[in-house]
């Protein structure tokens, strides 16, 4: 499966139109990592504090190494947009703006005020309408906040992506460590095999945290960012087409071109 296809498929997840990957995307979030640990039986076995240092220690100071500082203490709220709350849909997006632009056309762009608008990016156009602002500077400061979006996103992605690299060879490190103390110790016949399994531990430590846990909030943050960044869009055009005074039914017809065809059906019969 190729990025681009990865990404739809997380896109179709997030958008809740397939009630089943949804459920399933909720499973594996909540129960994924206890399922492995569940399988695996008694932890004893498979728990190491040097190798957990090793790894983690090891991966955290190098990925440090890469990134700036705010970036590396910022990247807990990264995670948290990665798993938190879901971006607004799209096609209740466009019946907003379809009523707000009835009540602009009606009552003027000042009875826009008071209007509750729960999205904050849509709240910013339609305040900067109350004002009376020009649509070209409208235009400029929402395309503007929308591509710095993209950019703190892409950047906290490229994070979690930089540090997936980095674990597993942090891994084999480990891995190589211990075979030296062991080869070290061959006059030891007892202590071999408990050397060998912790050696291998590192390895699994650094696959379990590049792609159980980095690759996955990489992906969702980048799935999660364009989504946001799709309605964004959306909502320029909207807020822009209420600044030139549209129709809101000729809005509705322009905006459902962002759509696909199940979530443009939605929109049209909340239309009416």
């Amino acid at each position: 499966m190729t990025t681009e296809e990865r990404q739809k498929f997380w896109e179709v997840v997030e958008s809740g139109e397939n009630p089943l990957l949804s459920a399933m995307s909720s499973l594996v979030e909540k129960w994924g990592m206890p399922a492995i640990v569940m399988a695996m039986g008694d932890p004893g076995p498979f728990t190491d504090t040097a190798s957990i240092l090793i790894v983690l220690g090891g991966s955290i100071m190098a990925t440090l190494y890469r990134s700036t500082l705010p970036e590396f203490l910022g990247f807990t709220k990264v995670m948290g947009k990665a798993f938190g709350g879901y971006p607004d849909k799209p096609d209740d997006l466009i019946v907003q703006l379809a009523e707000l632009a009835t009540i602009a056309r009606k009552d003027g762009m000042i009875a826009l005020e008071g209007q509750e608008i729960k999205n904050k990016f849509l709240a910013k156009g339609i305040a900067m309408l109350v004002d009376g602002t020009d649509g070209k500077l409208i235009r400029t400061s929402l395309e503007r906040e929308n591509d710095q979006m993209k950019a703190r996103h892409g950047a906290g992605a490229g994070f979690f992506e930089a540090w997936a690299e980095i674990a597993p060879a942090m891994g084999m490190i480990g891995t190589l460590v211990g075979l030296v103390l062991m080869l070290g110790n061959m006059s030891d016949p007892k202590a071999i095999g408990p050397a060998m399994a912790i050696a291998l531990l590192t390895t699994l430590y650094g696959a379990i945290l590049a792609n159980v846990v980095l690759i996955p909030c990489a992906m969702k943050l980048k799935t999660k960012s364009s989504m946001e960044s799709l309605n964004n869009e959306l909502i320029i055009e909207g807020v822009m087409f209420i600044n030139d005074g549209g129709n809101p039914r000729i809005m509705g017809d322009m905006l459902g071109s962002f759509l696909d065809s199940k979530a443009r059906e939605r929109a049209f019969a909340a239309l009416g």
